[in-house]
């Protein structure tokens, strides 16, 4: 098998990553742009000693669930941004809960039952208030393709927030090969940060009536329901009572904190861990008059160590997990819970591996779309610890 090679296959089962299973010659394909149960004509586009990559560019046999994508980019050789859009979005929430029970069976010897929640808007368009760009050799905003290192330049994105308007961005003389940061707020003001000016406005945001002021480069969620429907399935989850002390680990701005910090009331206190020096800014500003908010700049596990004991963790890590000094750190302040929200479903489950040999079990898991025409999947779990 070479690059290049078209080869006819029968689609297998979905994969985490954004791809489907296929087989030819006892080889292994990974595919894009596929559905299970389908007959297609792939194009190998990458060979290894133990798979191959490829594209399906011709469908022989059609999946009832295929449908027309409604962005012209989401094709072989189009942007990378998005991985389902050929799939219904019912659908595309179905195999995301394939994916979450199959990593957990895999690498956690777990079963899960566990439904992806679909979110507004319904049809998985117009949802996400921040992105990030490139500025290709024309000076225009473009993304990514698939695997690639092509830039394809972008007037208009479809998963974008309606009110993101990529025209007036490009109008400006933009740097050649800089990074462009785009957010929305929600009273729908474009703020625009454009690596090497330095000069922006901070971002005015609000949830469960908490206001936040923050820096156009913090991590905020992108979902434009996705800080309220994460923070009510935080606070469901945790179960926090009056005078406890809550860590909110990886915990950014404090968008968690906010909403923990009215929970604890006066005579309890929430520590928020983060090593990133911007949103350490952002938090110090949010929360300047909060009392009983303490916020501690480092890494997480060096951060733990100084603390003898806690009543309820909170983390909220990067796609590559928390790992298992981290997780060690944790159980030895021997929290009654500890609620996880993860961006990756691997990472999550090799965690919680950690977790239950630590002496906790996995009491609950929650998952929502939030990512909706792409792999990436959001899912809320819960460990307690066994008396």
């Amino acid at each position: 098998m070479n690059v290049g090679d078209r080869i006819t296959v029968t689609v297998g089962g979905i994969a985490h990553g954004g791809h489907c299973v296929a087989r030819h010659d006892g080889r292994v394909i990974f595919l894009r742009y596929a559905i299970p149960g389908e007959e297609v004509i792939a194009e190998i586009t990458d060979v290894t000693s133990k798979f191959a990559r490829g594209l399906a560019i011709e469908i022989l046999k059609a999946s009832p669930d295929r449908v027309s994508a409604p962005c012209n980019l989401a094709r072989p050789g189009g942007c990378g941004g998005c991985d389902f859009q050929h799939i219904e979005i019912s659908a595309q929430r179905k195999l995301k809960s394939q994916i979450v029970k199959e990593q957990f069976s895999r690498v956690a010897k777990m079963e899960v039952d566990v439904e992806v929640i679909g979110v507004d808007p319904a049809n998985g368009l117009g949802w996400r208030t921040r992105m990030d760009f490139t500025v290709n050799p024309e000076r225009k905003v473009a993304l990514y393709g698939a695997r690639s290192h092509n830039l394809i330049p972008i007037s208009k994105c479809l998963i974008a927030d309606e009110r993101m308007d990529l025209d007036s961005i490009n109008q400006t003389k933009l740097p050649v090969g800089a990074k462009v940061e785009v957010a929305i707020s929600q009273t729908g003001k474009q703020f625009v940060a454009i690596e090497g000016r330095e000069n922006f406005d901070l971002i005015d945001e609000q949830v469960l009536n908490k206001n936040f002021s923050i820096s156009p480069t913090s991590f905020w969620q992108s979902h434009i329901q996705a800080p309220e429907v994460l923070t009510n399935s935080v606070l469901g989850y945790l179960g926090v009572r009056a005078g406890d002390h809550v860590f909110d680990l990886y915990g950014g701005v404090g968008l968690f904190t906010a909403a923990l910090a009215t929970q604890v009331t006066d005579t309890g206190r929430v520590t928020l861990i983060e090593l990133d020096a911007g949103a350490i800014i952002d938090a110090k500003r949010i929360f300047a008059e909060d009392q009983i908010v303490e916020i501690v700049e480092g890494k997480v596990e060096r951060s733990l160590s100084k603390f003898k004991r806690a009543d309820l963790i909170l983390l909220d890590p990067p796609r590559s997990g928390a790992g298992k000094d981290v997780v060690n750190a944790m159980a030895k302040l021997e929290p009654r819970a500890i609620v996880y929200v993860s961006c990756d479903p691997a990472s999550l489950a090799r965690d919680a591996t950690y977790l239950v040999e630590l002496g906790y079990k996995l009491d609950g898991i929650q998952s929502f779309d939030l990512f909706p025409m792409t792999q990436h999947i959001e899912c809320v779990a819960r460990f307690l610890k066994i008396a």
